[in-house]
């Protein structure tokens, strides 16, 4: 069985870390929010949307392959991923949850770019974080 969550947790990690990648690649590119076209702005919404999706499976596979038990899905998860360490701002995370949910149940144009610019200057910023966080992991 640990065999297993070890390969659930590594694959689920390797899919982030390309997605994570692929958002970074936009977010630093030197592009600056304003300068993004509606249909750029849809597609760093859709990256950031599966990347995020993607962050907290790859956390409570990591958290279950550390042998902690807790209530699924994204808010406890983060709650003990902070509790771990494996994040240091779970308030920041708290808020991109809220921002993915924002952006999946109400698609408004003046809150989309608000999100938009919170993905340039923030939300890249954890994500990344905890891409560099699993990547020592998977070396061990």
């Amino acid at each position: 069985m640990e065999q297993e969550q070890d390969i659930r947790w590594l694959q689920r990690y390797a899919n982030y870390h390309k997605a994570c990648q692929r958002l970074v690649s936009v977010t630093e590119s030197g592009i600056r929010v304003e300068d993004l076209s509606e249909l750029e702005q849809e597609g760093i919404v859709q990256r950031f949307e599966y990347t995020f999706e993607l962050s907290w499976k790859v956390m409570q596979d990591f958290l279950v392959y550390k042998g902690y038990e807790f209530m699924s899905g994204p808010n406890g998860t983060m709650k003990m991923a902070f509790e771990d360490g494996l994040i240091s701002d779970h308030d920041g995370w708290r808020q991109m949850a809220k921002s993915r949910n924002t952006l999946s149940h109400v698609y408004d144009e003046g809150e989309a770019e608000i999100i938009v610019r919170l993905i340039f200057s923030k939300y890249v910023h954890l994500l990344k974080a905890l891409d560099e966080k699993l990547a020592q992991f998977s070396q061990e």
